[in-house]
């Protein structure tokens, strides 16, 4: 019964987030279907492609919404499709249950005239079950008996709602309840299109697809190196810091732009592991409105989360620069070694979501009913060295999405999957771009894991020793986690680029802030502000207690974790008081827009390049302010940073680090994704522009033609 029920709920979600599409767009909705070549708009979306009410080319479809049909709704001068949306937005379940648009026939007399005329039947029998129609509060309910006699007693008790047609056989049922399902589907989709193609302020240009240069692929050949140089601890603050100031970037274009922050929903609402297949085939509906504000809330939280690591890092490599002695170096290696499994264990876990979603979708299940921390658990299904021969880059791939392959063991597999991009070029074109994204970042912290294990005398990977900052991250994602399915962005991002409409993005990030604020105490971003300065000064204090207990021959022991000495109402109220203090504009993560954005760089002070006339292209490309940007290929931003007397380092799979002339008022490497198919465009220009101005402060003023 498990697929039944969530047929049900997911139905009377769907057409609640109807509902609250029709009342907030519904005038603008009319007015813009009424001035579209509908039938052009049709064929290019192609969501409705059945001819007439009787076309049999698609199969079943007829027999489920034969009123979903390209001649009635494109009819000229007609509102035939308007009327369908109001009825289905407008009456109750169990109203359209009985009757359809303009007094037609309800959604009963529809399956039970295919029934009979048409042979429509469900494809289990459902014994001895039955679904209720009778209100909204037990729509769509089904309950199962034991027996044919316990049956039959049921629907004797149940006489007069059987009479009236509203108590039916399971296998009945659950055909109205998937015509009702994949009909309001269709229609969310259906509103959001119509949306977007009468929207005058979102940019809707779509991000233009250039073959990669062939040239280019022997120019961008990569390679781990077996044995990593040693590096000093200078160098592994400068490609710590490199990493926080590219998360910290991500997180200002999140708060900064409307496009890149509808982008980053999308993607996190596509990848979502309930639309995975479970073990019986079945994926969960992709519409649903609620999810739209989980995916934005997952999003922004795991931007903040890789943010912080990062910083935490930083913090910890400048305490051990700071220190000589041996057991306080100890504890720091330690907690060190720790935090970067962890950041490995997310960054892996963001690869898998890209690839069970597409490359590897066929090689995934998703286990029912079974969550982490209120995520769908998806596992491997076969075994992934029997794709050597026949898919190799696959092969690799699932080879990464592994649970006991850690970054020690990751090495090879990325070493591999690099070497097979680098000899067949097209293997890497045949990956998703997030896909390929996901992998650049994968390889950004196994590359670093490598430094730093060649570099320091760091320990393995404890569960019980210095799992400082590691538990309280846990503490604290165990009381965020479950906060998600409780935020309502509907005002803001349904359908999701309507994040791009003026004002809206600003409102979805300035109502996720004020609903963890109500909820916690504080914003997101300073509880995890709080827990690295909580961290760090623990293992401060540590340090002098250490000190003291050895000179009295004791042993002094590390916090593990926070002490929970005051009930979370206490928590959120202490949190409440300090909030109120805070300075504005003090968070390392903020996400509210109306706060500060400047860069830390001051840019009037930078001097003006005297570059070439392609070189400014380039840059004006890159930092150009227009929605239409166009598009850089990486040969020409290649030469563009060779203009400026940078040096071009490949260091693991797809990243690439830019070493700054020596003649450079600012002395810091750049590491940045070779793009996908060779080509910046779309999100990406900004991802780049925005590295470029925090690294370097640079802007589209920045560069003159010599």
């Amino acid at each position: 019964m498990d697929d039944p029920m969530e047929n049900g709920e997911a139905l009377k979600e769907l057409q609640r987030d109807l509902a609250r599409k029709y009342r907030i767009h519904g005038a603008k909705i009319e007015e813009i279907w009424r001035s579209l070549d509908k039938a052009n708009e049709l064929e290019q979306s192609k969501l409705v492609q059945q001819k007439d009410p009787c076309d049999r080319s698609l199969g079943n479809v007829f027999k489920f919404m034969p009123e979903i049909n390209l001649r009635d709704i494109t009819e000229p001068g007609s509102d035939y499709l308007l009327n369908i949306l109001k009825h289905r937005a407008t009456k109750l379940l169990s109203e359209q249950y009985i009757e359809g648009p303009d007094m037609g026939p309800g959604d009963h007399a529809v399956i039970v005239h295919n029934m009979r005329v048409n042979n429509l039947r469900h494809i289990d029998d459902f014994k001895y079950s039955f679904t209720l129609f009778m209100d909204e509060e037990t729509y769509g309910q089904s309950y199962n008996t034991k027996s044919k006699a316990e049956y039959e007693i049921a629907m004797d008790d149940l006489s007069v709602v059987v009479n009236a047609g509203l108590c039916l056989p399971q296998s009945t049922g659950e055909l109205i309840l998937l015509r009702q399902l994949y009909t309001l589907q269709m229609l969310n989709i259906l509103v959001e299109d119509i949306l977007e193609v009468g929207s005058t302020s979102r940019n809707t240009k779509k991000p233009s697809k250039k073959p990669e240069e062939a040239a280019r692929a022997a120019l961008s050949k990569l390679s781990i190196i077996p044995k990593p140089e040693k590096l000093s601890l200078q160098e592994l603050m400068a490609s710590a810091l490199d990493q926080k100031s590219s998360l910290d970037g991500y997180l200002s274009l999140c708060r900064e732009e409307p496009v890149f922050l509808a982008h980053a929903v999308n993607i996190w609402f596509f990848t979502r592991p309930e639309l995975i297949k479970d073990e019986k085939g079945r994926t969960l509906p992709v519409v649903t409105d609620k999810n739209i504000s989980i995916a934005f809330f997952e999003m922004i939280h795991n931007a903040i989360i890789g943010a912080a690591i990062w910083d935490y890092l930083c913090r910890l490599l400048r305490i051990l620069d700071e220190s000589n002695d041996p057991r306080y170096r100890g504890v720091v290696l330690q907690e060190i070694s720790n935090v970067c499994h962890l950041e490995y264990g997310r960054v892996q876990r963001l690869f898998k979501r890209q690839v069970q979603t597409f490359s590897g979708s066929k090689y995934f299940k998703r286990v029912s009913g079974v969550y982490d921390n209120g995520v769908a658990r998806v596992s491997i299904k076969g075994k992934p060295e029997l794709l050597t021969r026949e898919n190799p880059r696959l092969h690799y791939m699932l080879r990464l999405c592994e649970p006991g392959v850690d970054a020690s063991k990751a090495i090879t597999w990325i070493k591999q999957l690099d070497d097979l991009h680098c000899s067949h070029p097209k293997e890497r074109e045949a990956m998703d771009e997030n896909e390929f994204e996901s992998f650049g970042d994968l390889a950004v912290i196994v590359g670093f894991v490598q430094s730093i294990s060649s570099s320091l005398a760091i320990p393995p990977m404890n569960l019980k020793k210095g799992q400082l900052y590691v538990s309280r991250l846990k503490e604290l994602a165990t009381e965020l986690d479950p906060l998600k399915s409780q935020l309502d962005l509907a005002d803001f991002a349904i359908p999701i680029d309507n994040l791009t409409e003026p004002g809206m993005a600003a409102g979805a990030l300035n109502a996720l802030d004020q609903f963890v604020v109500d909820k916690t105490g504080t914003k997101m971003g300073f509880l995890y502000q709080d827990l690295i300065e909580k961290c760090v000064t623990d293992i401060q204090e540590y340090y002098q207690l250490q000190t003291r207990a050895a000179a009295q021959n004791a042993q002094a022991e590390l916090p593990q974790a926070t002490p929970i000495a005051e009930t979370p109402e206490v928590q959120v109220q202490q949190r409440r008081q300090k909030h109120k203090t805070r300075p504005p504009h003090s968070s390392a993560y903020d996400i509210s827009p109306n706060l500060a954005t400047a860069e830390p760089e001051k840019v009037e002070l930078l001097p003006v390049f005297k570059v070439k006339q392609d070189t400014v292209k380039t840059f004006s490309t890159l930092f150009s302010k227009s929605q239409s940007r166009g598009s850089v290929t990486w040969a020409a931003f290649e030469t563009a940073m060779a203009d400026l007397k940078f040096s071009v380092m490949p260091k693991f799979g797809s990243v690439i680090m830019f070493c700054p002339p020596s003649d450079l008022a600012i002395q810091k490497s750049l590491t940045l994704h070779r793009p996908h198919k060779s080509q910046i465009e779309g999100h990406l220009l900004l991802i780049f522009a925005s590295r470029l101005k925090r690294v370097y402060g640079w802007g589209e003023q920045s560069f003159e033609v010599a």
